[in-house]
């Protein structure tokens, strides 16, 4: 028969071991429930009510009425479409790059260390100072590096900013810069998991580098290219620092004099705290919020299919 003092011990042991897992993450649940589902909840209640940004705690109930009315909303619909448009113009070109350079210096080369401290370079670089560095590239005159480039071509200055297309590339352009490095050091690190006994394989059969790059490469690296393509998705709907700092303290917030540039996350921006609706400016916030997990569900769905078709 235990004592009341084994049956003590006993009971305090079992309450350390079931329960100390739980102290030991409960920080991070806090934190999150803190910063993390409050705000997105509260969020979510303000989108529901008509609150000016000067007095956000007079709110009037609205219901969806701001959800209906981004439907009528040419400036939310015409972000929309540049942040599809400008997240594709800089994450293709970007993935495709960083896939190549891995590619390179995933084989033996001289400064292997100076070249990938070199690639995560632009990745430290403060957005701000990424911006105003590509304004003098892409200035209006000839005085700009790119105009400059054209006109070696006989090809005449362009007015990057003034122009839809040549703004978004523009944008894209500072946001292909600054991701391209760490992109490769991701795949990198992805292709030398890779078992050097497939590569072995091929080059018994008779295959080159490119063939091994195509079939043995690309192959193993799905995994690793669909979560680069998924991050660059969810990276370009919260895309506000390039196209913000890029047109200036003019037209940064409007995203250029016709909003040629102006991206979901910018427009979240203006319509809080340039137009004070705060409510209208929940809602846009609570759409990319479900564009976000619309996005991580096709992951989820074809990370499951590619499971089943290995």
């Amino acid at each position: 028969m235990p004592t009341a003092a084994q049956r003590r011990r006993s009971l305090l042991h079992r309450l350390d071991v079931k329960g100390t897992p739980y102290l030991l993450v409960a920080p991070f649940f806090l934190l999150f429930a803190a910063f993390g589902l409050f705000p997105l909840l509260y969020t979510g209640w303000v989108s529901l009510h008509s609150v000016s940004t000067l007095t956000p705690n007079q709110m009037t109930w609205n219901g969806v009425g701001n959800y209906t009315m981004l439907v009528h909303d040419q400036v939310f619909w015409k972000s929309l479409r540049n942040t599809v448009t400008i997240g594709l113009l800089s994450a293709v070109p970007q993935l495709l790059a960083a896939l190549g350079l891995a590619h390179l210096l995933n084989y033996r080369l001289r400064g292997q260390l100076f070249l990938r401290v070199a690639l995560l370079t632009p990745y430290a670089t403060s957005v701000a100072a990424a911006a105003l560095i590509f304004q003098f590239v892409f200035q209006q005159n000839d005085a700009g590096f790119a105009n400059w480039v054209l006109h070696l071509f006989g090809v005449g200055p362009v007015s990057w900013e003034s122009g839809t297309f040549s703004a978004q590339l523009a944008v894209a352009t500072i946001v292909m810069w600054r991701w391209t490095g760490y992109n490769t050091l991701i795949y990198l690190a992805a292709m030398q998991a890779v078992p050097g006994d497939l590569y072995e394989a091929a080059e018994l059969d008779g295959t080159n580098r490119w063939q091994q790059f195509r079939h043995v490469t690309i192959p193993s690296l799905r995994p690793t290219i669909l979560f680069t393509v998924i991050v660059s998705a969810i990276g370009s709907l919260q895309l506000f620092g390039e196209p913000y700092l890029f047109g200036g303290s003019g037209q940064g917030i409007n995203g250029g004099p016709d909003n040629q540039y102006s991206t979901l996350a910018l427009y979240v921006y203006r319509l809080a705290f340039n137009s004070e609706h705060l409510g209208r400016a929940a809602a846009v916030a609570w759409v990319i919020f479900f564009v976000a997990v619309v996005v991580g569900a096709l992951n989820a769905v074809l990370v499951r299919r590619m499971r089943k078709s290995a």
